[in-house]
């Protein structure tokens, strides 16, 4: 299991995947709307944002979901938590785990979905 002290979270070429869109962004090598940058990860608007306000936050190491690498996803929470908290609206923060969870790239990221009532977004489930 990975050091869990700040150090660990710095970004180095190891760190990245091949072919992995958001270690792309992360590098630089590929476009996207950064809203908001921290040391340790990024806020960026999905390709197809879902609401208005629909963000991405995702950590700049290479981190395949939330369960590899607690350390990395408690941090990236914690900047979740914090940009919606700053947001104010209704909000859901959803992540996945593998594919039959709906997770379509293999790079931890936690959306961040502001809510209004009657925005006729479905989620899978009730309640």
């Amino acid at each position: 299991m990975p050091s869990t002290d700040r150090v660990s979270m710095r970004l180095t070429v190891e760190s990245r995947a091949p072919g992995c869109p958001f270690c792309d962004i992360v590098a630089g090598k590929a476009p996207a709307q950064v809203v908001h940058e921290w040391s340790n990860a990024v806020a960026i608007v999905p390709l197809n944002p879902v609401t208005s306000g629909h963000l991405l936050v995702i950590p700049r190491l290479h981190v395949a979901d939330f369960t590899v690498w607690p350390y990395v996803s408690a941090t990236v929470m914690q900047h979740a938590a914090e940009l919606a908290a700053a947001d104010g609206r209704p909000m859901n923060l959803i992540t996945s785990k593998g594919q039959e969870a709906t997770q379509t790239v293999r790079h931890l990221h936690l959306h961040l979905v502001p809510r209004a009532e009657g925005d006729g977004l479905a989620l899978p489930w009730d309640g």
